[in-house]
């Protein structure tokens, strides 16, 4: 396999993975946040991310300060600017406006990953999935954009979904933490895919996804006997490949 990944690990208070952090403006689960900030190596917020990490905080901001704050903030308010400011949190403006926000912070972490010379599993992002389908879009191009970034998985987290893009080659995908759903999918966002999986109820035998043709979502995982663990997931795909599934906020 080319790589081997358990997407939900990073949600497990008991998990392994050592991640970093973006927060997207989007409104935030407290429970993740707390769970992803305790573990996280870089916290960071993406413009007006931040007027809601101060919100969800209240009473507590002081114990959740991002290490920084990026964007062109059109988004952020002035209060919210001047607290993080005052409590030394850096400010970054990114005024391109070819990119996201959330691209741009992407970018400025990538850089304090290798500054720091950082030992990183993945980079995980709460929010980016919910809300206007035009903002969800340029969710998904960021994870697009992050494949000639960097070789580290980039996943999106919000409410009872993940997503995270397959790069072209063999996936192993451990689905067995008892924090999955019973959905998940595989959609081809970018272009046709040959694609071949196990572990699937629906599995792909060398199939072309493709809009148009044949996309794989509302599938779920290969049944097994009450009591057994699941099987893992593999993906075999030629092109990029968005892999999505279910979450479960109480272990099964």
């Amino acid at each position: 396999m080319d790589e081997e990944l358990t997407p939900l690990d990073c949600l497990l208070p008991s998990g392994t993975q050592r991640i970093c952090l973006i927060i997207l403006n989007q409104p935030l689960d407290k429970d993740y946040l707390h769970i992803l900030w305790r573990k996280a190596l870089v916290r960071a917020c993406a413009d007006g991310a931040a007027n809601h990490l101060y919100s969800v905080t209240a009473g507590e901001c002081d114990s959740f300060l991002p290490d920084f704050i990026s964007g062109d903030f059109d988004s952020i308010t002035a209060e919210v600017k001047d607290f993080y400011a005052d409590k030394s949190c850096r400010l970054i403006e990114t005024a391109d406006q070819d990119l996201t926000d959330f691209t741009k912070c992407l970018t400025i972490m990538l850089e304090e990953i290798k500054k720091r010379q950082l030992q990183v599993d993945a980079i995980v992002t709460l929010g980016g999935l919910a809300g206007r389908l035009d903002q969800t879009m340029a969710s998904i191009e960021t994870l697009h954009h992050s494949l000639s970034m960097t070789q580290l998985p980039l996943l999106i987290i919000q409410e009872s979904s993940l997503a995270y893009l397959l790069r072209p080659g063999s996936h192993r995908l451990e689905v067995n933490t008892g924090l999955e759903g019973d959905w998940c999918g595989l959609i081809p966002v970018g272009g046709p895919c040959r694609t071949l999986t196990t572990g699937l109820k629906w599995n792909l035998n060398d199939n072309i996804l493709q809009f148009g043709k044949l996309v794989s979502t509302s599938n779920t995982y290969e049944p097994v006997a009450p009591g057994n663990p699941r099987k893992p997931v593999t993906v075999t795909t030629d092109q990029p490949l968005l892999w999505s599934m279910g979450i479960c906020k109480q272990r099964k």
